[in-house]
């Protein structure tokens, strides 16, 4: 464990055998068909990469810069586009991939955004998901585990940008530094 968490939550192995489940449900569902990928920035970068190896079936990926966070621990609730997809997905069978769903705000918004670019289907997959947060009901199609209301780092998830490069996924301290306020 490192200095800068209270407990790892998610282990390494865990996180592996996640992405190899989600990868086959995926690759079975969409089976004769390529998707498109679209990860959002930047948290889901480290979940797409490994998920999209998992994958059997054609695939092409994409980027999306959507924030809904400051520089602290809880959604604003405001959803700003920073960066927009490269590729027209336009009768394309799309999945969002997002690290985590917490309030649901930003997947709602970016679900409907992308519906009026007329892709043939637009699916969600997730890492993490904390279902007891949830602002609005949104649809999650592929989940990869539920976690308790903790506010999580590493596998790509950061704190004011920092800690993305941890490998398991742990609760940070209070601090920020893994201690107590």
């Amino acid at each position: 464990m490192t200095k800068y968490v209270k407990e790892v939550l998610i282990s390494r192995e865990e996180i592996d055998q996640m992405c190899q489940r989600l990868g086959n449900q995926i690759s079975h569902d969409y089976e004769g068909r390529e998707v498109t990928l679209i990860g959002v920035l930047k948290g889901a970068y480290v979940f797409m990469a490994d998920l999209a190896r998992y994958l059997t079936i054609p695939c092409r990926v994409d980027f999306m810069s959507v924030s809904s966070y400051g520089s602290g621990t809880r959604s604003s609730g405001v959803v700003r586009i920073t960066k927009d997809l490269d590729t027209d997905i336009t009768g394309c069978d799309i999945i969002i991939v997002e690290d985590i769903v917490d309030s649901g705000l930003t997947l709602n918004h970016l679900r409907q955004l992308l519906g009026t670019r007329k892709p043939a289907s637009i699916a969600i997959c997730t890492a993490f998901d904390k279902p007891q947060r949830r602002k609005v009901n949104v649809k999650v199609e592929y989940i990869g585990l539920k976690i308790p209301d903790a506010f999580i780092v590493g596998y790509g998830l950061d704190y004011d940008g920092r800690y993305r490069n941890l490998p398991d996924v742990s609760i940070l301290g209070d601090d920020g530094q893994g201690g107590s306020k």
